[in-house]
């Protein structure tokens, strides 16, 4: 025997009342199994994530149980016949021990700087000039100069 953990997601038109009687009578094939219905809980009406059979919302129950696998397959085949059942999920549980570990302030992280605000002279902008010339380094030539050089002539003669 196993450990099994299953998500029904019934339609939003079934009663809530009635959810917890239809879900035992499904669990019948577990305990006649031999198997052992560990919690039973249902979850209510929520949100679907997408569009399931025309429908937005329904209404979840998870079940954690014990049971032999051929047990398993028939509650799956149960309930995805029964037309009250939008989707079903079975999972087989794993032996896992989730340890939780607390998390330590290190006062040796620098602290951050500031943001800068509009107009300060240290701004991001200001930096990314840095090095740079205004002129352009390639080899084409720069008509400006030699406009500039002939008005100099000009002026001399």
């Amino acid at each position: 025997m196993h450990q099994y953990e299953v998500m029904v997601i019934l339609d939003p038109t079934v009663e809530e009342k009635t959810v917890e009687p239809s879900i035992q009578k499904f669990l019948k094939v577990i305990t006649d199994a031999k198997g052992t219905i560990d919690t039973l809980s249902i979850w209510g009406r929520r949100r679907l994530a997408y569009e399931i059979k025309k429908q937005t919302e329904g209404i979840y129950a998870v079940i954690n149980m014990t049971a032999p696998s051929e047990a398993v397959i028939e509650l799956d085949r149960q309930l995805n016949i029964s037309e009250a059942v939008m989707r079903t999920k079975v999972l087989r549980a794993e032996d896992v021990q989730f340890t939780i570990t607390p998390i330590e302030y290190s006062p040796e992280r620098p602290a951050r700087k500031p943001y800068a605000k509009k107009g300060d002279s240290d701004s991001r902008s200001d930096s990314r000039s840095e090095g740079r010339s205004d002129f352009r380094s390639d080899s084409k030539p720069s008509y400006k100069k030699q406009e500039a050089a002939a008005e100099v002539a000009a002026v001399v003669e």
